[in-house]
């Protein structure tokens, strides 16, 4: 029972990370129409400014603020000199701009960061662990990433329901054109989105940092799996965006725990660690295909 409790909350923590990533990608590619590729480079960004200035200053706040600007400042400037450009182009267009600009996003990040790649400490505050239950204890770093990630779901819902700049979300992923005609400035809410889309990349890259490492090319693993999420929930679909994180964290983070267990009572060790580790790697990939056979657009499309 232990086992299955920790890893339910190792998916949610591993959910909320992607959400955070899918949820901007998602009101990019609803909205804009964009395939942007260069997203997990904005995760990678906020990562390395985070460990940068918390290494220089041993404040973790500052680093979540530089890492946050980081990739806001980043994903801001990638939107006005290339993105811009790409609105009304093919998507062929859009995915070779963008791979460009992945490889250009990892040697520049080599160059003023070094290949070495930083060790971030998990600070003070946020070290130890928090008893859940009789014997159960969980680590505090971990309970704050869960709860970072539902304040992010809150607030997202406020913004896209509750406010101006929401609404024009809204009926921009429904009708651009109409918006347009309105007298709106499509191009700014285009900015501000893709903005906010780069923004909580940099803090899923700030959370992050701590548990997992932070290399050269980082974004490119978690990019196919937050396409995999978006699928799953839905094309333009905050809601969906979150559906579909949670799932694919529970069924990566049980398939973990779970599979070579089932396996191992079947076969020798060397072929169950083998056949589990693919298993969990296309698990994901399986939940995709069976929830668009039943559901095309998503759930939440």
């Amino acid at each position: 029972m232990a086992l299955l409790f920790e890893q339910l909350l190792n998916g949610l923590q591993f959910g909320a990370m992607l959400f955070m990533l899918a949820s901007g990608l998602t009101l990019i590619f609803g909205i804009m129409g964009v395939i942007n590729l260069t997203h997990g480079s904005f995760y990678m960004v906020g990562a390395y400014c985070g460990a940068f200035a918390l290494a220089h200053t041993n404040s973790f706040a500052a680093g979540a603020v530089a890492g946050l600007a980081g990739a806001a400042l980043y994903g801001l400037l990638v939107e006005f000199t290339v993105i811009r450009r790409l609105y009304k182009r093919d998507h062929l267009y859009q995915v070779l701009a963008t791979f460009g600009l992945i490889l250009f996003t990892n040697e520049a990040v080599s160059m003023i960061f070094g290949r070495q790649p930083p060790m971030v400490e998990i600070p003070a505050f946020l070290q130890g662990t928090v008893p859940l239950a009789p014997g159960f204890q969980y680590p505090l770093m971990r309970l704050a990433f869960i709860v970072v990630g539902a304040l992010v779901a809150l607030g997202l819902w406020f913004l896209i329901n509750r406010t101006r700049v929401g609404m024009l979300v809204r009926a921009g992923a429904d009708d651009r054109e109409m918006v347009d005609a309105l007298g709106i400035d499509i191009q700014k809410l285009y900015s501000v989105v893709f903005g906010l889309g780069a923004l909580l990349c940099g803090l899923a890259g700030v959370m992050a940092a701590p548990l997992l490492a932070v290399e050269i090319g980082m974004g490119e693993r978690v990019l196919i799996t937050t396409f995999v999420v978006i699928v799953i929930g839905g094309v333009g679909s905050v809601r969906g965006a979150l559906a579909g994180a949670l799932l694919v964290g529970m069924v990566d983070s049980l398939g973990r725990a779970y599979f070579p267990q089932i396996l191992g009572a079947m076969l020798s060790p060397e072929v169950a660690d083998m056949l589990a580790a693919g298993l969990v790697s296309a698990s994901v990939y399986v939940l995709m295909a069976l929830v668009l056979i039943f559901r095309p657009k998503g759930l939440l499309g």
